[in-house]
């Protein structure tokens, strides 16, 4: 049966029972969300609404698309979308001119018909209901009083709660008010053993040893909650916290090595973008004020500065602009304005939790943003030039264009034996050939960046979103659904793009987004899920807060207090709230299953990267040292004509390679994005599958026998290695019965004729695989 069999069928069955308890109907990711807005909406109204939808002056067919029912009811010819199943929907036989023909003008390019069939492939998301909500914004009566997050937030009053000795301050406050409106009661306290595993992992990523958690232990029962403050400054002040929370700020920023693929099978490498993610983890270590994160982020190389260090750090944030997927030039007429697009959208979800990005085509059928809106922000960043390299020198991707030289960062020229290959596709033979290195010496300081046009000026509305087709020019400005009177404090000055005006406007207190978005990615981060519950989606379509009260005095004090992410995360911890026991009474779970009023404290599975790290940490081979640079730091290349960069490295996950279309295979199979678009949460469904892919992983595998060495090490007799791996993995001792069930599965491993290492590190790997060293209480 395979020489971990035994113990795994008993952890397979575990992992599947999870997965039936966890996998319910889940709402659209945000990737899906965002791959319909930008790829085929756009389309649709551009191409198909003429004939097909209820406005036409004329129905096509019978067949409406303008909403997902009418695609999936279909018209004369029947139903023309099966999702899942590109080969068998007829739409995109129409789009293929292929027996139908749509639209009737002639076929549009490969690269859209593509984009069709990935959407379907994926499951054909389409958030397009009719629902009242929707109804009311498409019919143009959605505006900033309809829509609760535009309304600046304001200290709320102070709930009144019936038991008054049970907060600690005012965020219990407020969660006690709405559990005690259910007429429910929370949960116990979390044991301390129990609160010091989640504050190990939810601030630095990194499970606690046996040793230390005994220390808590014996402090928090002489100190009570003043051994728990100690213990959340202690690890707020660890360089791991900087890892921990600045991999969060990567996935928004759609962090990514990589270009992607271009849609023409190419993936250039972006060698410089690491030093964007050494400024992400220096800034949450130092507890950067998060209006001067933004501000840097959006308008760094505008700023003053006093050193050539500051300038350097500065040219670096507006790496968050650069960092975009970039189609393929060649074969797209509107590649400058999708950069654009791109831009907007790291702003507007990533920053602001609004989707502005279906403004493009026309007025945002949702949420209160007009095409002009769109617009007097694409003139900011049409007035920016930006700057990614060179692309692996691919003509067809893009123009190599240059980057900013860093002044203070050292020269680090490439390794002595290391040989640059750099590659380029002859356009009439499709095969590669080496082509002269950069104009920089190997090893010049570069960094990607933005930096202002030479002429900037406003931009005109592309009419459906083509920009071959021109109507006025838009002053360039911010949303017209926040105050005007936000808007004209901060004038632009039309001889710059406008990014210091806009970066001014986004961080100014009076902006009802920016603040509201982060503590609400901040909550979610630490409770499994946001105050809104879709935390790259404040506008009509998103999710209503479920305490609304709770997450306007989180945003105002977090202003108040000077933007600091850390003081914000420390006043969530030290809350009775989060110290809750997630041992929910039946009682308790029956009532609110969902946790929506957090009355327990919810179970959550390790993400990608803590389970990682904590293998690399148990099995004795993490090095907790930053690493230097990344595996592609000279290698201007193309990916798919390289074979695998992938090496092996035992750093922690956040310095990985974070190659676009090929991640790093220890983390693949858990829920990673795709680096390519705004992501504030990542999916957590749990499949058989995780199990498998660790059962048969060469990495666990490895880290079974690392760790089977650090337990073989301690003492010859089998009943003390047992207690020391539980020690070391789990940071407890076994019970008999566990002490007495992991020597009989040892015996019946060497009865499968292994040798006592092979055994032993059967073992070792299986104590990886169990659900209490995955999960968090």
């Amino acid at each position: 049966m395979g020489r971990y069999s035994l113990f795994f069928i008993a952890l397979l069955g575990a992992s599947v029972g999870i997965c039936q308890a966890e996998e319910a109907a889940k709402p659209p990711s945000p990737e899906e969300l965002a791959f319909f807005e930008t790829k085929i909406r756009p389309v649709l109204v551009e191409h198909c609404y003429e004939c097909h939808s209820a406005d036409s002056d004329e129905l096509g067919g019978k067949l409406l698309l303008d909403t997902r029912e009418g695609m999936l009811t279909g018209g004369e010819a029947g139903p023309v979308l099966q999702a899942g199943k590109p080969d068998e929907s007829l739409l995109l036989d129409a789009l293929n001119h292929d027996g139908l023909e749509m639209p009737p003008s002639g076929p549009l390019p490969e690269q859209v018909v593509r984009d069709f069939a990935t959407w379907i492939q994926r499951g054909a998301v389409d958030p397009r209901t009719a629902d009242a909500a929707v109804t009311k914004a498409q019919s143009g009566e959605a505006t900033e009083s309809d829509l609760w997050s535009l309304k600046t937030p304001k200290s709320p009053p102070v709930p009144a709660v019936t038991d008054a000795a049970w907060p600690r301050g005012m965020i219990d406050r407020y969660i006690l008010a709405g559990i005690e409106s259910e007429k429910l009661k929370p949960a116990e306290d979390a044991k301390p053993r129990i609160l010091a595993r989640r504050l190990y992992y939810d601030l630095i990523g990194l499970p606690p040893t046996a040793e230390e958690l005994q220390a808590f232990c014996e402090a928090y029962a002489r100190e009570g909650n003043s051994a728990a403050t100690k213990l959340v400054d202690d690890l707020l002040a660890s360089p791991h916290f900087g890892e921990r929370w600045g991999r969060y700020w990567l996935d928004v920023a759609r962090y990514g090595e990589s270009n992607g693929n271009d849609g023409l099978g190419r993936n250039p490498t972006f060698p410089h973008a690491w030093r964007y993610r050494d400024y992400v983890i220096d800034a949450f270590n130092a507890d950067m004020p998060f209006d001067q994160f933004i501000t840097e982020q959006l308008a760094g190389d505008l700023l003053p500065s006093d050193s050539e260090a500051e300038a350097d750090r500065q040219i670096v944030a507006t790496g968050f602009l650069a960092l975009t997927a970039k189609p393929a030039k060649a074969m797209n007429n509107d590649f400058a304005m999708d950069v654009v697009a791109d831009q907007i959208d790291v702003v507007g979800r990533g920053i602001m939790g609004i989707s502005i990005a279906c403004a493009r085509c026309h007025d945002h059928k949702f949420d209160p943003i007009p095409t002009r809106d769109y617009y007097a922000l694409a003139g900011i960043f049409t007035s920016t030039e930006t700057m990614w390299g060179v692309a692996g020198h691919e003509k067809l991707t893009a123009p190599p264009t240059d980057l900013h030289v860093l002044k203070s960062a050292p020269h680090v020229p490439p390794p002595s034996d290391f040989v640059e290959t750099v590659l380029v596709i002859e356009s009439n033979s499709g095969k590669p050939k080496p082509v002269p290195a950069p104009k920089w010496p190997p090893g010049t300081p570069l960094a990607m960046g933005v930096r202002d046009q030479k002429k900037p000026a406003d931009c005109k509305i592309n009419i459906k979103g083509n920009s071959k087709k021109l109507g006025a020019a838009v002053p360039r400005g911010f949303l017209s659904a926040c105050s005007a009177e936000l808007a004209s404090s901060h004038p632009i000055d039309t001889t710059q793009s406008g990014r210091l005006e806009l970066a001014a406007w986004v961080t100014d207190q009076r902006n009802p987004l920016t603040a509201r978005v982060f503590v609400n990615r901040v909550w979610q981060h630490l409770f499994g899920k946001g105050i809104v519950r879709t935390p790259d989606d404040f506008g009509v379509y998103g999710e209503r807060p479920t305490h609304p009260e709770l997450l306007d005095f989180l945003a105002v004090q977090f202003m108040t207090e000077g933007w600091s992410t850390k003081q914000l995360i420390r006043n969530i911890v030290l809350s009775r709230t989060y110290q809750l026991s997630s041992e929910a009474s039946p009682a308790l779970f029956k009532a609110d299953g969902e946790n929506l009023w957090h009355a327990y404290h919810s179970r959550r599975r390790l993400d990608a990267e803590a389970i990682r790290d904590s293998m690399l940490k148990v099995s004795g081979q993490l090095n907790p040292e930053p690493a230097d640079g990344s595996l592609i730091r000279h290698r201007d290349i193309l990916i798919n004509l390289a074979g695998s960069l992938h090496q092996p490295s035992n750093h922690r996950s956040v310095y990985l390679c974070y190659l676009r279309s090929s991640p790093p295979p220890e983390l693949a199979p858990f829920n990673l994005p795709e680096f390519t678009s705004v992501t504030g949460q990542r999916e957590t469904n749990t499949l058989p599958g995780q199990a498998l892919h660790l059962y048969n992983s060469p990495f666990v595998i490895e880290q079974g026998k690392h760790l089977m060495q650090v337990v073989c090490r301690q003492a010859a007799d089998p009943a003390e290695r047992v207690r020391f791996a539980f020690r070391q993995v789990l940071a407890r001792s076994p019970s008999a019965v566990e002490l007495e069930q992991s020597l009989r599965l040892i015996s019946s491993l060497a009865e499968q004729q292994l040798s006592e290492e092979e055994a032993w590190a059967s073992y070792c790997q299986a104590m990886l695989l169990t659900n209490e060293f995955r999960y968090v209480d």
